[in-house]
């Protein structure tokens, strides 16, 4: 059983990181991160795990969808310094959409604090902050 969390955790990770198109796509990320399973698996796993194809053709966590409307539509930069992150957004709604980033559960991600516009993201270390932003900047673009 912790194999499978384990591998749906490499799912989250490459799902958030990358435009993954096809379940093949998928099989080999996670072969990239030391997981050997065939399509069938992962055709498994994609329903389990409630994954959604959008119509741009990509795939995304069901759990995602709400914050990738909000960071899509409000998001209008992120920019990493060390391992903090800023996201600037539209006047008022820094709050909600740090609410929602914080409802991601996104790994090594400390915490945030958000004002009207801004948003502060204190990662673990450097590695992880410039991945959060890549994923921000992937959610801003569908």
């Amino acid at each position: 059983m912790k194999k499978r969390e384990e591998r749906y955790e490499a799912i989250r990770e490459i799902v958030r990181s990358r435009h993954i198109r096809t379940q093949r796509d998928l099989v080999e990320g996670l072969k990239e991160r030391g997981f050997v399973c065939t399509q069938a698996t992962v055709s498994r796993d994609i329903t389990d795990m409630g994954l959604r194809k959008l119509p741009e053709g990509v795939y995304m966590l069901g759990e995602d969808l709400h914050l990738q409307r909000m960071v899509s539509d409000l998001v209008d930069k992120v920019t990493v310094t060390g391992n903090l992150v800023v996201v600037k957004t539209s006047i008022g709604t820094a709050q909600g959409v740090a609410a929602a980033l914080d409802a991601a559960s996104m790994p090594a991600i400390l915490g945030s604090i958000a004002g009207d516009d801004t948003i502060l993201v204190i990662a673990a270390d450097e590695e992880h902050a410039v991945a959060f932003e890549a994923t921000v900047n992937k959610l801003r673009l569908r």
